[in-house]
């Protein structure tokens, strides 16, 4: 088993946890399973009624960083409005709704995770090269949501978790306190920790979000646990904002000088 590293970063991120369309399309507080699965079936030409293509990724475990959770934002949004019948948007009759659909939709601003995907070492050689050269490109739940640059940190660690807490650099200022030697930093975990270490005591939150179709007219998905811990991160990591895009890139660069 080895992984790859992914920062989703972005002026907007919006992470769906449910397959329906409700009035108002809400955002998960992290990414969810089903959205990073989804953005590594897109990265690799997989089809979205392709439900056996998925079983690859039943292999795949996310422990996702939560550098900065960002702001809810909820925006008013309309479809259709203004046009003749024919051309507002369609109902599951085969007619159309002759008016515009009103929805409001949530969005998290200015939020950063950092994603550690550990699979199977050929699987994660095909994903990095896919999300390298993606058949279609990479969003942040949503198309109107591209991600920062750099967003595929490393495409190659040997123990990615471990490197959320030693190696990547942390979206967050270093404590005042010269006494600190660490910052707090929130996890969400596929697994618990063994007992007795940091962030051994975790929340336990189920979440309906396990992709089992995409398929246009047959999304399905299934729960899984997490458990959401709060670590210390060591205070190296975080440093002034104005650095934060040079030691990104630096720590990104370091795996092709290697």
């Amino acid at each position: 088993m080895s992984g790859l590293l992914l920062r989703l970063a972005g002026p907007l991120q919006s992470w769906g946890e449910r397959s329906a369309f409700p009035p108002v399309r809400e955002t998960a507080p992290f990414p969810t399973r089903s959205a990073l699965i989804g953005m590594f079936a897109a990265a690799q030409g997989t089809a979205r009624g392709d439900t056996a293509g998925l079983k690859k990724y039943e292999q795949v475990r996310l422990t996702v960083r939560v550098d900065r959770p960002g702001t809810l934002l909820e925006d008013y949004h309309t479809v259709g409005g203004g046009f003749p019948k024919e051309r507002t948007a369609a109902t599951s009759g085969g007619s159309n709704k002759d008016a515009a659909v009103i929805t409001r939709r949530q969005y998290l601003t200015d939020a950063v995770f950092v994603v550690a995907v550990t699979a199977p070492d050929d699987l994660t050689a095909q994903l990095a090269a896919a999300l390298r050269r993606p058949y279609w490109a990479p969003y942040l739940g949503r198309r109107s949501c591209p991600p920062d640059e750099p967003f595929l940190l490393r495409r190659h660690v040997d123990d990615p978790e471990n490197e959320l807490l030693t190696g990547v650099p942390l979206t967050s200022p270093e404590p005042r306190d010269d006494a600190e030697q660490s910052v707090p930093v929130q996890f969400l975990r596929e697994h618990a920790l063994p007992e007795g270490g940091p962030g051994a005591t975790a929340d336990i939150i189920e979440v309906n979000d396990m992709p089992i179709s995409f398929a246009p007219h047959g999304r399905a998905h299934a729960s899984r646990r997490l458990y959401r811990t709060t670590e210390p991160v060591h205070r190296s990591l975080a440093g002034p904002q104005k650095s934060l895009l040079t030691r990104l890139i630096d720590y990104a660069h370091a795996e092709e000088h290697a």
